[in-house]
């Protein structure tokens, strides 16, 4: 169970950074990091991270597929999550 918050904690991180990444570069006109990329920090556990950043730094807020997919990839996170545990 240690491992694993750990673990939660440090994919956050790294998914909060990202999106703070992603909107500097944008604003720079530099390489950016993929959509797909963005979406898949989220699938691994860091959802909680990638909702803050895009809250925090107000980037990829009007993209449907992140406003809605981010929120939904939590909850089914959570479920999962019960479920796993009352196994």
């Amino acid at each position: 169970m240690k491992y694993v918050l750990i673990y939660l904690a440090v994919i956050n991180i790294i998914a909060f950074a990202m999106y703070g990444i992603d909107k500097s570069k944008a604003e720079h006109n530099k390489w950016r990091i993929s959509e797909k990329a963005l979406i898949l920090v989220a699938v691994f556990g860091g959802s909680i991270g990638a909702y803050s950043g895009m809250q925090v730094f107000r980037h990829k807020t009007k993209h449907l597929k992140f406003t809605i997919g981010v929120p939904v990839i939590f909850v089914l996170q959570i479920l999962l999550g019960i479920l796993i545990w009352s196994i």
